[in-house]
């Protein structure tokens, strides 16, 4: 009887697989590292935006109630989209006594650092 050829081994090594599954643990490490920054520049930003909201808030405050603010400093704190800020507002005069500049600046409580900085003017309009 013709002996039978011996036939090639079908399947991947040891030494292969764990190559593969090195590299497969390198990519997931830098997809999750990848993740991550975006999760945080996503809240950075959500920050930012309830910041400017709250800000946006003071001066438009004195609009709708008419109010034409006094030059002065006040400070306070407010929770907007589910997060806590604190707020400076700075009123000053202007050259044009019918003007009030009105700089408000918005941190996280604690913080030096400004989610927001809004500088608006009211007017003292007679009705």
């Amino acid at each position: 009887m013709p002996r039978q050829p011996l036939s090639k081994p079908q399947g991947f090594t040891l030494i292969e697989v764990l190559i593969a599954l090195v590299v497969i643990g390198i990519a997931m490490a830098a997809a999750v590292r990848a993740t991550m920054a975006v999760t945080d520049e996503s809240l950075t930003l959500r920050r930012h935006l309830a910041g400017n909201w709250v800000a946006q808030n003071h001066i438009n405050g004195y609009v709708a109630r008419g109010q034409f603010p006094s030059a002065g400093e006040q400070s306070g704190t407010e929770d907007e989209a589910g997060l806590s800020f604190a707020w400076h507002e700075k009123v000053s005069d202007t050259p044009n006594g019918s003007f009030r500049r009105v700089e408000v600046r918005v941190t996280a409580p604690g913080s030096d650092h400004a989610d927001a900085i809004l500088i608006g003017y009211v007017t003292n309009v007679p009705h």
